[in-house]
């Protein structure tokens, strides 16, 4: 009896200490909120600066001049999302290890190796006086509120200490790093290599079907004893954390001008797909001075508007799929030198300090050649002797003008001026869809490299120097389209050169699914502000209505199989929450995809375009890939991807939902148990975009951020994100924004910040 006293005793000791420690928990995270009402001072200020926050969290500050705007967005950036900058610098630094231990060493080496904070403090030396300004102004206003809180800036601080002091050089880092996210090529030149010792070369080849008519590509003269180290090379060098989880295929732009708008302007409507995660990627500002307005999705970290509305233009982005990145073969000789056109050459050399939380800092040294640096310098990889691999990559040559690109679009006020800014936003390669009050127009931004020969699909020898870059196309050189007779212009990430182009742009493109569904819903009509959210939040797949007529001319049994299949028989392609259908589609064509991968040979995380390629394999000209009849393998892939759902969902297959299993998951990539997540329509091809993981139902990837522009009147402009405002778990901004994210909601930025009370004044 008394052991059993002392027990319970002891019990509530442990309760006592375990409500005690999640108290003080809450209590560090109510330290780390900032105060409703507030009043600090940033050097260098012209005059003062106010904030007010309306109802959703949203700052609209107005200032005398853009430095001042700058900075006081500088401060509330640190303020509701420092430590989301903190991990961003510190993913683009290779130093993430120090908080993670070895366990993060791979992305660390890798972006060591990649070079993007030094190639970013290369750049400070050149940057235009005017962009460093706004770098520095945006650095002066995050310090501030860092000398104002200090560890009680964020509560991860709380545990890890002060944050450093922000830099310009760390705001670069930004597009540095989207600049590699979006631009994923060099991937793609070593998984085709470490492919080909299994897999026949046009097999490989047709993994991109829509580039039929593309050119012939140049043979790879590599030897057989690369293959395996192009394998180990992409699988040691590892992909991006959250948010950075799926290749950016799936952005969504349209506009139209005056004529076909209910207003007399033109619309604007543009929502890019990354990575969802807890804070998201975007944040919603407005930024007032007497000579602007910058309104719509900023990036915690840079002072510059990234997509949205000034006084006079509105403008969004897709990404190009343009061929920015090449990876050669560098022949070593025995003294350590490498082979050129010009003879041997020394490789230059860095050594980079790596220091791990638990374990001992680790030195590693950086070669580059000629053409960038060498990715196959991996510890613990075995490497032939005689050659190494390296990546030559646009954002990584000199010359990266990015910030200042992106400050003349921030300055432009008309489609014109935006035309001139666009060759400045040097990476990543991006469609700047841009309209003002009386004109759209689409341009390519950045630069590509112009090749001496070869299209960049597969890894080449450098020594000789014939697939060298030899210059660099730019402005009006690359696809590009001003006032279109048709009035409307349309782009989902597949294609804007003709195969004939003069500058060649790359191989690998997607399809235009999306891109139909859009210009299905346009219909004749004229178009307004509320047609545009509307059709941003369409869930219909084209290309489910694509392939639905050969999936049901299957013969059916009376059977699991032939019941689901009966299921599809009349469906729209609609991927609503309420409905079975869309797990019954997906499922299949899931399956069907991973047995065509499997049939082959090919591994299943190959890049490639992969509802492009189902379409393909079920279309005649690829009916190579089912050995002339995909009948029977459609039948195997409906059979198999059944049994796992009923156990799950249990056997009633009528009452299966889709939003039980599509399940928007924004993730925090440090606390698993502040990740957020809900129900949502539409799968990897609608315009509401929710992409998965291979082999799963989960969104992880889509649309963070929505705007439709109205250039009659850019105050009637529409925005949303989510899944909310702050990085703060007790913040009522954290998630509030969710449910009217996923349900279409919308949130203007008009000039007073409505139904808030949060204020800031800052003083010089």
């Amino acid at each position: 009896m008394r052991a059993l006293r002392l027990l319970r005793r002891i019990g509530g000791v442990l309760t006592v200490l375990v409500l005690l420690a999640a108290v003080a928990v809450v209590g560090v995270a109510f330290l780390c909120l900032p105060s409703p009402h507030g009043e600090a001072q940033i050097p260098g200020l012209t005059a003062p600066v106010s904030i007010a926050f309306d109802g959703n969290g949203i700052p609209h500050i107005r200032a005398a001049t853009a430095e001042d705007g700058a900075a006081a967005l500088g401060f509330v950036h640190a303020r509701d999302r420092m430590f989301q900058m903190d991990l961003m610098r510190r993913a683009a630094s290779g130093r993430i290890s120090e908080l993670a231990g070895s366990r993060a060493l791979p992305l660390d080496r890798m972006m060591r190796v990649l070079g993007l904070r030094h190639q970013a403090e290369l750049e400070m030396a050149t940057i235009p006086a005017q962009t460093r300004a706004m770098l520095e102004a945006y650095s002066r206003g995050v310090n501030a509120y860092l000398d104002a809180k200090g560890r009680w800036s964020a509560l991860q601080f709380a545990v890890l200490g002060r944050p450093e002091p922000w830099t310009a050089v760390d705001s670069l880092l930004w597009g540095k790093t989207m600049g590699i996210y979006l631009s994923g090529n060099w991937r793609s030149e070593l998984s085709r290599l470490a492919q080909s010792a299994s897999v026949p070369r046009d097999v490989i080849d047709q993994m991109w079907p829509t580039q039929d008519t593309t050119p012939a590509p140049s043979a790879s003269l590599l030897p057989s004893s690369l293959f395996g180290l192009a394998g180990a090379v992409d699988a040691f060098m590892p992909r991006f954390p959250d948010p950075f989880t799926l290749p950016d295929e799936a952005s969504n732009e349209w506009a139209v001008d005056g004529a076909h708008s209910d207003t007399g302007a033109p619309l604007l409507a543009g929502d890019p797909h990354l990575g969802f995660s807890t804070p998201g990627i975007w944040y919603l500002a407005r930024i007032d001075t007497p000579d602007a307005t910058l309104a719509g999705a900023f990036a915690p970290g840079v002072p510059f508007l990234v997509i949205g509305r000034t006084g006079k233009i509105a403008w969004t982005f897709t990404t190009t799929g343009a061929d920015t990145q090449d990876v050669f073969v560098e022949t070593v000789l025995p003294d350590g030198r490498y082979l050129t056109p010009s003879g041997p050459a020394a490789f230059t050399t860095r050594t980079e300090h790596i220091v791990v939380h638990g374990a001992p800092a680790e030195d590693i040294v950086i070669r580059e050649s000629r053409h960038g640096p060498v990715v196959s310098d991996i510890p613990g990889l075995a490497a032939p002797a005689g050659a190494v691999f390296t990546a030559q990559m646009a954002n990584l040559s000199p010359g990266d003008d990015a910030a200042t690109g992106l400050l003349a679009l921030n300055r432009a006020s008309s489609v014109t001026e935006a035309q001139h800014a666009a060759p400045l936003i040097t990476s990543p390669i991006q469609n700047l869809l841009v309209a003002d009050a009386t004109e759209i127009g689409q341009f390519t931004t950045g630069r590509i490299p112009v090749r001496k020969a070869g299209d960049g699909e597969w890894p080449q020898q450098g020594a000789d120097g014939a697939h060298d870059w030899v210059g660099w196309a730019s402005g009006d050189a690359l696809p590009h389209v001003v006032a279109p007779t048709s009035g409307r212009i349309v782009n989902t990430n597949e294609r804007v050169a003709p195969p004939d182009f003069p500058v060649f742009m790359g191989r690998d493109f997607y399809g235009d699914w999306r891109a139909q569904r859009v210009r299905t819903l346009f219909g004749s009509e004229k178009q307004s502000v509320g047609d545009f959210a509307a059709i941003q939040m369409d869930v219909t797949s084209s290309f489910a209505q694509h392939i639905l007529p050969i999936l049901l001319a299957r013969p059916r049994k009376d059977d699991l199989a032939g019941h689901a299949a009966g299921l599809l028989a009349g469906w729209d392609g609609r991927m609503g929450m309420e409905l079975p259908q869309p797990i019954i589609f997906n499922a299949w064509v899931q399956r069907f995809e991973a047995l065509l991968l499997e049939r082959h040979g090919i591994g299943p995380n190959a890049p490639r375009p992969w509802a492009d390629l189902v379409a393909w394999a079920l279309s005649p000209a690829g009916a190579s890939w089912c050995n002339g009849d995909c009948g029977p393998l459609l039948d195997q892939a409906l059979a198999e991807a059944l049994p796992p759902l009923v156990a799950r969902l249990g056997p009633d297959l009528q009452a299966w939902r889709w939003g039980d299993l599509h399940v928007a998951t924004f993730a925090d990539p440090v606390l698993p148990q502040l990740t957020n997540q809900i129900a949502q329509p539409g799968d990897d091809t609608t315009i509401f975009r929710g992409g998965s993981r291979p082999g799963n139902f989960d969104s992880v990837h889509g649309p963070g951020y929505r705007g439709v522009y109205d250039l009659a009147d850019l105050d009637r402009s529409l925005f949303m994100t989510a899944p909310g405002q702050s990085g703060n778990p007790l913040s009522p901004h954290f998630r509030d924004l969710l449910l009217r994210w996923r349900d279409g909601g919308t949130i203007r930025l008009g000039r007073h910040a409505e139904g808030g009370h949060e204020t800031l004044a800052l003083h010089p």
